[in-house]
């Protein structure tokens, strides 16, 4: 992707394109500041290596996501810094590529 198509997906997206993405993405909860789910997953080893493999797809975007876990639980905040901690096109890439390797709904 070039640079300047990258800075523009720092641009806050507005509440139809958010309530659009979010209806793209089962579970999800969205509002002007972030986009969010709760994975739960059979263990906690089973979180932790999901955790693993978004890691890659968040290097890939460069784009880090904030997420906590405990146990089998894995929450994930989606919001981006540079864009006054709005919901971008960044955070609605990261949430499809994070459904896309997802195990559990």
């Amino acid at each position: 992707m070039a640079w300047r198509a990258w800075c523009r997906m720092s641009t806050p997206l507005s509440s139809e394109e958010i309530t659009r993405a979010k209806d793209a993405l089962p579970g999800w909860a969205a509002d002007s500041a972030a986009l969010s789910k709760t994975f739960e997953f059979g263990s906690f080893r089973e979180a932790i290596s999901f955790m693993v493999r978004i890691s890659f797809e968040a290097e890939e975007l460069s784009h880090h996501p904030e997420w906590t876990n405990v146990y089998n639980r894995v929450e994930i905040r989606l919001s981006t810094h540079d864009a006054g901690n709005k919901v971008t096109a960044k955070d609605v890439e990261l949430a499809r590529r994070i459904e896309r390797v997802a195990w559990v709904r």
